[in-house]
């Protein structure tokens, strides 16, 4: 009997000593989170995905009563920041702002990517639209996208149209434009849409679809004039400016920022994520912050729907990429 009372002793301590270990990890499972979050960004600090990265940030700071860490993680247009977060543990304490380049426009450039997008990443949602425009330069004569067209057929590969750089969201922009309207323009890429901007208000190009925040103020001077916003449809800030896509049927860009989270995440993280999201995507302050950075906010109703976004933009670059033989070095 002293034999069994003894077994059973031991096994109530193992079990009471299991109970303890456990607790805190059940606890922590059930009440997501319990410690900082940290946010990948493949950008340097004051551009736009980094705007709606620290907005989105500080929002689930205040709704979650947990800090979210910004990790600015540069490079290789955000392929680095991908990978990144492809390596992290699937727990929902490493998350990341990814953009159009990493996502739907890297997997038809590189034959080979650190990381794939449908095995590794969970989309959650999209964030929020940098708003991109067609700007020109004033010496055209152009206000609208008819009357550049008319112009730039008249002077066939003299057109030349800059961008940040070779596969860059800027870059097809152009290509898809140029394809749609069957103007022969010519491609000038630069190492960032700055000095490509430079050189369309001195001009040396004619026209870019650079973002509207960055050729707002060139507008405002009338160095540079505005014609269009590239997105499918009119955008809630600038309800005044058509889209590119009213007279060049086909044509839309969406130069999107959305929360990511590595492939696996548990399902209950993943809807607290989204409801947490979706509740900070009303409010006010962020709204009115994402705007004044030349952001549209607004969330996917579902990662499903996320997914399928991802999916059709994938197969749409591919074939503009194929159809303008755009090669990286």
């Amino acid at each position: 009997m002293r034999i069994e009372a003894t077994a059973l002793m031991r096994f109530v301590l193992c079990m009471t000593v299991l109970w303890i270990s456990w607790t805190p990890m059940l606890f922590a499972q059930s009440t997501y989170p319990v410690r900082p979050i940290r946010l990948l960004v493949p950008f340097p600090a004051g551009g736009a995905a980094d705007l709606a990265a620290r907005t989105i940030g500080e929002q689930f700071t205040t709704q979650m009563g947990q800090p979210v860490v910004i990790d600015n993680r540069p490079g290789a247009g955000g392929r680095l920041a991908a990978e990144m977060l492809a390596r992290a543990e699937p727990d929902g304490y490493t998350l990341f702002v990814g953009v159009s380049g990493a996502i739907t426009i890297s997997p038809s450039l590189y034959q080979k990517l650190p990381y794939d997008v449908a095995r590794d990443l969970l989309p959650l949602s999209r964030l929020a639209d940098i708003i991109n425009v067609m700007v020109v330069n004033p010496s055209s004569g152009a206000k609208n996208p008819p009357e550049f067209i008319a112009w730039a057929k008249k002077r066939g590969k003299e057109v030349r149209f800059g961008s940040s750089g070779v596969g860059q969201p800027d870059h097809l922009s152009g290509e898809l434009f140029q394809r749609l309207t069957r103007l022969p323009m010519t491609h000038v890429p630069y190492k960032g849409g700055g000095p490509a901007l430079v050189d369309l208000i001195s001009g040396d190009l004619q026209v870019m679809f650079a973002t509207y925040i960055v050729a707002l103020p060139h507008q405002k001077s009338g160095r540079l004039r505005i014609l269009a916003v590239t997105t499918p449809q009119r955008q809630p800030l600038l309800p005044d400016l058509p889209t590119v896509g009213e007279s060049v049927p086909g044509f839309s860009v969406s130069n999107w920022t959305g929360l990511f989270a590595p492939a696996k995440t548990p399902r209950r993280v993943v809807n607290k994520l989204l409801a947490e999201l979706n509740r900070g995507l009303k409010n006010p302050d962020v709204i009115k912050r994402m705007h004044g950075g030349g952001l549209e906010p607004g969330a996917s109703a579902s990662t499903e729907e996320f997914a399928k976004f991802i999916h059709d933009e994938t197969v749409r670059w591919a074939k503009v990429i194929k159809d303008a033989n755009i090669k990286v070095e």
